[in-house]
């Protein structure tokens, strides 16, 4: 095999019904399943190159050499990859973000996502979107939600066959935009991928889950009829009860700030005041605040001025995980 180069994007994606745990730690089989919207313009672009002249597996991120955790992490991903191309030359990986990196945007998903489509096009692999989405779930659970576009959902399956995640609605479904009120672009204490092995020490975790397939259907139907009031009180009441897990987890987990209950408790003044927004925060302390297209510019401009949010990332429904560049 002679050198073969390939570039993925990939968006960053919220989940709405959230994925908090897993059956299986290494296969990444959920607890329940997720539903989640991609973000256009919040994206990781991935370079991915076999070379035989290579001794060992490189990576950067955002131009810095990737910590030895890293490294390992996107080590074993290649591995997969090369155990299913039959091939053994080792590569080098050039990842880049516009966005901040481990601070609860999905980071690891729009990583994951672009890693998994740049790395089986330069080993000659097509795979369909359902494997590929299959992929992307090994390496990271919620990378496999960036690979279909618009409105995804992750279907928990029963193995790691039928695990995979699959549109239910287009980018021009619906027009949502999501305004992301960051308070802090440092990478948190606890990873998610730590998190998700915490799950299941906290007593409320059982119940979160046996309730997942209601609040999932209810979700379903309201981005299908476009009904934002029934979204928003499922998708803020799933919110809720992903932090209270954490909140009881063995050791507790709080990735909250002062401001980012502020802004929660904003929130829903605003909504009574009969503007349709709504909230959900990921393993993080940044609120993403959905709203329609009209009212971008209000919600922005007010979330601006709550104190400790630095500024506002708008992010749109975005596309599929796409290759941009190959070189043979």
């Amino acid at each position: 095999m002679r050198n073969f180069s390939a570039t993925g994007v990939a968006c960053a994606n919220i989940a709405l019904i959230k994925y908090w745990g897993n059956r299986d730690q290494e296969l990444n089989l959920p607890s329940n399943g997720s539903i989640s919207m991609n973000l256009a313009g919040l994206e990781t672009r991935t370079t991915v190159s076999f070379d035989p002249d290579l001794a060992s597996d490189q990576l950067s991120i955002n131009v810095q050499p990737a910590t030895p955790s890293a490294l390992a992490r996107v080590r074993v991903f290649l591995d997969r990859v090369r155990a299913l191309a039959g091939i053994t030359h080792f590569a080098s990986v050039v990842s880049a973000n516009n966005f901040p990196t481990g601070a609860g945007i999905a980071s690891s998903a729009s990583a994951f996502a672009a890693l998994s489509l740049a790395a089986t096009h330069a080993a000659r692999l097509e795979l369909a979107e359902s494997d590929l989405s299959r992929l992307a779930r090994l390496g990271s659970g919620s990378a496999c939600r960036s690979i279909p576009g618009g409105f995804v959902e992750w279907r928990a399956g029963e193995d790691d066959q039928d695990s995979f995640a699959y549109s239910i609605a287009p980018p021009d479904h619906w027009d949502l935009v999501d305004c992301i009120a960051v308070l802090s672009e440092n990478p948190k204490q606890t990873s998610s991928l730590e998190g998700h092995a915490l799950a299941d020490s906290s007593p409320l975790q059982a119940a979160r889950v046996a309730d997942a397939p209601r609040r999932l259907e209810v979700c379903r139907r309201a981005l299908q009829e476009r009904d934002f009031m029934r979204l928003s009180e499922i998708v803020e009441l799933d919110s809720n009860l992903m932090h209270a897990v954490m909140l009881t987890s063995t050791p507790r987990l709080i990735y909250w700030l002062p401001a980012t209950l502020t802004i929660l408790q904003e929130v829903g003044d605003w909504r009574r005041d009969g503007l349709p927004v709504c909230y959900t925060v990921d393993a993080g302390p940044n609120v993403h605040v959905l709203c329609a297209a009209a009212d971008v510019i209000q919600i922005a401009d007010r979330l601006l001025h709550i104190p400790g949010v630095s500024h506002v990332l708008k992010a749109s429904v975005g596309g599929p995980t796409h290759l941009v560049l190959e070189l043979y």
